[in-house]
């Protein structure tokens, strides 16, 4: 683990210059077919680096339409379908954003309910997560259970989860969510009840058992899910309450340093709140896993009721990281749409946003706390999020449509930033390091036949 002092330095260094090297990672498109070839923000690589796994969505918004996840060879270009729904319409089931097992030949992705159709097609609150083994491709495994129907059930949800993404040793699973009751209970008091959060589940957590229904609403799982965070609809303003929690991420490959020789397993994201003035904004915040979910917290119960949220479990406790309201533009960007990320030993979260002349840069905060440093100072805007390499204290960004890397190398000697590839016309976007970060898969959008089509590339470190 690099110690938190040397960062400070490699900030304060990087601060003095602005000076841009060119060290150009060697380039090559992998995807050629006329069909989008849509990698997540999350981890595409496979666990040996072989394959990359991406989705074939027609447009970055039509997971409804999309049928197929399929995976590309990182040396010879190569490709499989591992998966296609069965009777796809234009109401769904629809799937997409998967994500490689770090250990295991195993996928994840968002997969729709079973039965879609006009009366019920694929929705934010229609979804769930879907493990394939690559090994038993026609096996398909629910991680979430789904019931919908009171009393309900402590282990499962009631809605729908989104961007899956696997922890360090597989044996958890980050995810985005939103309920189906309280999309109902939106619709039927004109009050705002539909509010994004974030959870997670556990592969070895207890049973759950779900009744079937004759609407099949319901889904048996093979996971303990639970929500982690808490969403009100009305934040009181100048509080740490908010309406909204998304952009999640794992903190670092075991979590981050709570005392010394402890870990501590938590998860980053953004947060929405109102300034004691009123005003929107939105802020970076952490909340501790703990080991179990099933033990309920103060906020009410894991399962939910009929008029409110499934609620944290026992130690799920977030905190606000960043207090932002008075700088000159306060808060998380919001252009471009990012995620946040962490270093793999969780010492910083990174996050995008304006520094004092309005341009968008990448910033750093500990998870403990403290004063957000301003991480890189070009004149042109970030344009993604941060990508940090799985050992390495070094992370990635696209600006002025390149790959930028900075990194420190020891503990006086400072590298960044720089350009990894070449500016192009067009922008790279959905950067992921290889397993051994030595590649970078990314997309870019690529003319053929007179359409444009999102292609797979892939540099290498020279």
């Amino acid at each position: 683990m690099i110690p938190v002092f040397f960062y400070l330095f490699w900030i304060s260094m990087m601060a003095k210059s602005d000076t841009v090297r060119d060290v150009f990672w060697e380039e090559r498109q992998l995807t050629f077919g006329s069909q989008n070839h849509e990698l997540d923000h999350n981890e595409n690589f496979s666990f040996d680096d072989e394959w990359i796994v991406y989705d074939t969505r027609p447009d970055p918004d039509g997971i409804a339409q999309n049928a197929k996840i399929e995976k590309v060879h990182a040396k010879t270009g190569e490709t499989h379908v591992i998966y296609e729904a069965p009777t796809p319409s234009e109401f769904g089931p629809g799937i997409g954003a998967v994500s490689y097992h770090p250990s295991e030949s195993k996928v994840i992705f968002i997969h729709g309910l079973p039965y879609s159709d006009a009366s019920r097609p694929y929705a934010g609150h229609r979804r769930t997560g879907v493990i394939i083994d690559e090994s038993r491709p026609d096996k398909v495994s629910f991680m979430d259970s789904r019931d919908i129907y009171p009393p309900f059930t402590s282990g499962a949800l009631r809605g729908g989860t989104h961007r899956h993404q696997w922890s360090t040793d597989g044996e958890w699973i980050g995810f985005t969510y939103n309920d189906a009751l309280m999309v109902d209970l939106e619709r039927k008091t004109g009050r705002k009840h539909d509010l994004r959060t974030v959870g997670v589940a556990k592969e070895k957590g207890p049973d759950v058992s779900i009744q079937p229904d004759e609407e099949a609403e319901n889904i048996q799982g093979e996971w303990f899910s639970a929500l982690v965070v808490k969403v009100v609809p009305d934040p009181v303003p100048g509080s740490d309450e908010i309406s909204r929690a998304y952009g999640d991420w794992w903190v670092g490959n075991h979590g981050y340093l709570k005392a010394p020789g402890k870990h501590q397993r938590a998860r980053a994201y953004m947060g929405d709140l109102l300034t004691s003035e009123g005003k929107a904004i939105t802020e970076v915040f952490v909340v501790d896993i703990p080991d179990e979910l099933h033990q309920e917290g103060d906020s009410g119960p894991l399962e939910g009721t009929a008029s409110t949220m499934p609620m944290p479990p026992k130690g799920a406790v977030s905190r606000r990281l960043t207090y932002t309201e008075n700088r000159r533009f306060p808060g998380v960007a919001t252009t471009p749409r990012h995620w946040l990320s962490s270093a793999s030993d969780g010492s910083f979260i990174s996050y995008l946003a304006k520094d004092d002349n309005g341009t968008v840069q990448v910033f750093l905060i500990s998870p403990l706390g403290g004063e957000p440093i301003q991480a890189t100072f070009h004149s042109f805007p970030v344009q993604s999020m941060v990508r940090w390499h799985p050992q390495n204290p070094e992370f990635t960004y696209v600006c002025d449509n390149s790959i930028f890397m900075v990194s420190l190398a020891g503990e006086d000697e400072i590298k960044g930033p720089v350009r990894l590839t070449a500016r192009s016309d067009e922008q790279p976007f959905a950067h992921c390091f290889s397993r051994k970060g030595d590649k970078i898969a990314f997309n870019r959008y690529v003319e053929k036949e007179g359409k444009r089509f999102i292609q797979v590339f892939l540099a290498e470190s020279p």
